[in-house]
């Protein structure tokens, strides 16, 4: 029996799984904190900021006590859109800016400007910088850091440094297609880099490391282990998943994102979409929402409840919720673009107005807004024939209960797992075995819902809802 293992780097763990690379069956699996991660509100901003080195001391704690023994290849995963600078010897520049630092936004609206709006960065690269994106974070450090940055000689990617360091730090460095995707500075419409973008945004070109086919190994790590590509942790997961055609992952985080498998990038001048590659060949178009599970969670926080209490209190009302509607636009909204917005509640009347009719209008509303990002997939001819409900929320009874109502699909709810850790361990058991398609993993203990007869009662639900986001928004047509 052939054994790889699959690294997951997030930004306050490393996962470690050990499979079988016949059946992909978990033999054993550890996770450990990072530490030294540095999150805190400054005057210039939150800082996410970590010494890439702790990624290493958790790894060595997650694959302590023999993890790793029998293991013939590996694949790493990790957060995306992050920023590793090395100056000309391969020296770290400074730490690791994370995905999640918000104080590159000024700049990334400026280099949105600069190219010429959001069609003109969908047009280059397949999608339009955000905070998050590290095309923005050179530019941040191009302005806030300049003798820093003019010290970057070449960038890479969390899984990209990992790589490196598990292959004992040669020369060639090399990322992965779905990985350069979310950078700003690789195209998923072209395969390539541009180089001009690059250094629009530090001011000069940095190196970057070479992209690497899905299947492709890296090389060989000192004692002789298969390196895989590697990938980012949503191209990982949706390895991990076994997604194919027509398949859609809906993650409901505090935010909502949805992305889908599809056989070619999308270009969307508005910048909805986001195109990013996979890690299989093909393309996960992506829409996100800035409401998601927080709706469930301020809801129940005004009923004196829990998520789960609310949960149960939603499965005492019924479809329609008695004619409450929440439009779930809490703190404005990305999809649709309305970032001035407000929460609405719509339909009170007398026998409306009980704790359990607008737990239920709070479930529903928050469907209703990712059925509507799901449409902008639909309507740029994205199939969508079932969806993956991810995230803690995707637990809640009542969310697994209604969303094949409102989505108007069989929704697979996966058991709790590691999935980008699992999508690294696929990867390099394809890598391993050198063929064509990746090994046919079974995605065990997932449960189905089907919503049968009932899509006519998700469709009224849906409705219900567009009627009042009409009335609300008139300007969305």
């Amino acid at each position: 029996m052939a054994i790889s293992a699959g690294i997951d780097c997030s930004t306050q763990y490393t996962k470690v799984v050990i499979c079988d690379t016949d059946t992909g069956a978990v033999l054993r699996e550890n996770r450990a904190p990072h530490p030294g991660a540095t999150t805190s509100a400054t005057a210039g901003g939150t800082v996410a900021e970590i010494d890439p080195q702790a990624w290493l001391r958790s790894l060595g704690a997650a694959a302590a006590d023999g993890m790793l023994e029998g293991v013939r290849a590996i694949g790493v995963s990790a957060q995306q859109q992050g920023l590793i600078g090395l100056d000309a010897g391969g020296v770290l520049v400074r730490p690791a800016l994370l995905r999640h630092d918000p104080r590159s936004a000024a700049a990334a609206a400026q280099l949105v400007s600069e190219l010429g709006g959001p069609a003109a960065w969908a047009e280059a690269v397949g999608n339009v910088p955000n905070a998050g994106s590290t095309v923005a974070k050179l530019r941040w450090l191009a302005e806030h850091e300049p003798q820093a940055a003019k010290r970057v000689a070449e960038v890479l990617l969390p899984h990209d440094w990992l790589v490196w360091q598990l292959l004992g730090h040669p020369a060639r460095r090399t990322t992965d297609r779905g990985d350069a995707s979310g950078t700003g500075y690789w195209s998923s419409l072209t395969g390539q880099y541009r180089s001009d973008l690059l250094t629009l945004a530090l001011g000069h070109e940095p190196a970057v490391p070479d992209v690497l086919g899905p299947a492709q190994p890296a090389g060989h790590s000192p004692e002789g282990l298969l390196i895989s590509a590697g990938t980012g942790t949503t191209m990982a997961t949706a390895l991990g998943l076994g997604l194919g055609a027509g398949d859609v992952v809906v993650s409901l985080g505090s935010t909502g994102t949805v992305y889908a498998v599809h056989d070619k990038p999308l270009v969307d001048a508005t910048g909805t979409i986001t195109s990013y590659a996979d890690a299989s060949g093909r393309h996960l178009p992506q829409v996100g929402t800035l409401n998601a599970a927080r709706v469930l969670r301020a809801t129940a926080e005004l009923l004196g409840t829990d998520a789960e209490g609310l949960s149960d209190l939603a499965l005492r009302s019924t479809p329609g919720s008695y004619g409450l509607v929440l439009l779930p636009y809490l703190d404005g909204e990305r999809t649709p673009s309305l970032p001035r917005a407000a929460g609405t509640l719509a339909g009170l009347r007398i026998d409306s107005m009980r704790p359990e009719h607008l737990a239920r209008a709070a479930v529903e509303g928050m469907l209703c807004g990712l059925a509507d990002a799901l449409d902008v997939l639909r309507d740029r001819s994205v199939r969508v024939r079932r969806v993956f409900l991810t995230g803690s929320a995707g637990r809640l009874a009542a969310v697994q209960s209604i969303a094949p109502l409102v989505l108007g699909v069989p929704v697979v709810i996966p058991a709790p797992g590691d999935y980008a850790a699992l999508g690294a361990a696929r990867q390099a058991a394809w890598s391993l075995a050198g063929t064509s398609v990746p090994p046919q993993w079974p995605l065990r203990d997932a449960v189905t819902v089907d919503p049968g007869e009932d899509v006519a009662v998700g469709r009224a639900v849906r409705q219900q809802y567009a009627a009042v986001r009409a009335q609300m928004h008139p300007e969305l047509g």
